[in-house]
């Protein structure tokens, strides 16, 4: 009965989305924003959106900006909905610019006079889509499905953002994307230049409030697609320990754990009060960047952007022969290009963190910057702007940026 009255609640969000596109004409200037489906207020969209508001652009553009479960601290004039109700219908059906960093639900075809802006959400690492061999993730009934409904969403993309030229090439293929790339680094990023100074940490570490006499690891590890629950929840199955790491590092660091936005699970942090400090999806990672001494992650695309403050970075990769043979596979040699030492298991990390050298990684540092890096400049939200200025109409307004 159940999942009757859920596939009867689906058809009629389906008919009324319809209905909006045929009754509701497209509002010139109206944008909707959204990050991780809703999850958070952070990532490409929130600095496309945060640069249009201190250029003034939230004055004379109506910005709408999705969330799944509470409001979140907006700045400027934007207007929030909730993500999947009617009157999130209503606005997708009635914008004319879309800006989101993941796939939408497939009944949402962008109408005739919407543009959508894909942002994407990181340089890929592991498989993408049609470069995949098979599939575990929630949901996902066979590989020819996935790929068939993944391909059907990306060709309603009008752009789609790339970090780098490994990125377009990547893209290009995975995803069967044949319209307008933007190479032009990730808007998430500028950040990292304007804020990369000791005030602007400081500020971060007081924001966040974070102790001022340790040093921060942030540990950000990946989803694994087939580490999920009988409800269908992406689970955090950490193989490290974070006993170990209190007791060994904790006179020295305090640690963040800033897991992927896919899991849902409510971990129980308290005895770690002290030393680890979690924050949820809706902390924008960026943040967390610029205050952290040292990055501990696997396979996460998080890699790509922390190595733009040319601060340490270390591996746990304890999985790496099922993940790289069985769940999705690299594009590229995961220990021939990472940037710092590689471990599979918490006494090693422990030893890589406390033995580290950095002139021992200064070249593959080098190169793996001068692969995918070169692009970030602290102005991608820019020539987003640029591009938004050229699709909706607009009066005069005095432009600024800082």
């Amino acid at each position: 009965m159940r999942k009757k009255i859920y596939q009867f609640a689906k058809q009629i969000v389906v008919v009324f989305y319809y209905v909006m596109c045929h009754l509701c004409p497209v509002k010139k200037n109206r944008i909707v924003f959204d990050s991780s489906l809703g999850k958070s207020y952070a990532g490409n969209p929130k600095h496309i959106y945060e640069c249009l508001m201190v250029n003034g652009y939230d004055l004379i553009w109506d910005c709408i900006w999705f969330y799944e479960k509470e409001k979140y601290n907006i700045p400027g004039m934007s207007r929030q909905v909730r993500y999947g109700r009617l009157r999130y219908l209503y606005y997708m059906a009635s914008a004319k610019i879309w800006v989101f960093d993941s796939r939408q639900p497939e009944f949402l075809v962008r109408r005739k006079g919407t543009y959508y802006i894909q942002t994407w959400h990181g340089t890929p690492l592991k498989k993408l889509a049609l470069d995949m061999e098979d599939v575990f993730m929630v949901g996902e009934k066979d590989i020819d499905t996935y790929k068939e409904h993944f391909t059907k969403n990306v060709h309603t993309w009008d752009y789609l953002i790339s970090q780098n030229q490994f990125s377009s090439s990547t893209f290009r293929r995975a995803f069967d994307f044949q319209k307008d790339m933007l190479e032009i680094g990730y808007p998430r990023n500028d950040i990292l230049f304007r804020e990369n100074t000791e005030e602007g940490v400081r500020l971060y570490r007081r924001k966040l409030g974070l102790p001022k006499d340790k040093k921060i690891i942030l540990y950000a590890p990946t989803w694994r697609d087939d580490e999920f629950s009988e409800d269908d929840k992406y689970e955090f199955r950490p193989q490290i320990s974070f006993e170990k790491l209190q007791e060994e590092l904790g006179d020295e660091y305090i640690m963040i754990v800033k897991y992927h936005y896919l899991i849902m699970d409510a971990v129980d942090w308290s005895p770690y009060e002290g030393f680890i400090y979690h924050f949820d999806q809706s902390r924008d990672i960026a943040e967390l960047f610029l205050v952290a001494d040292i990055l501990v992650t696997d396979y996460s695309s998080v890699m790509f952007d922390y190595s733009i403050l040319k601060r340490p970075m270390f591996f746990f990769a304890y999985d790496f022969y099922k993940y790289k043979n069985e769940l999705r596979g690299f594009y590229f040699s995961y220990s021939k290009e990472m940037p710092g030492p590689i471990s599979t298991t918490t006494e090693e990390l422990i030893e890589d963190i406390r033995n580290y050298r950095p002139e021992e990684y200064e070249e593959r540092y080098k190169s793996f910057m001068e692969k995918y890096n070169t692009l970030d400049d602290g102005m991608a939200s820019e020539r987003v702007l640029d591009l938004l200025r050229e699709l909706i109409p607009h009066k005069q307004v005095n432009v600024y940026y800082e």
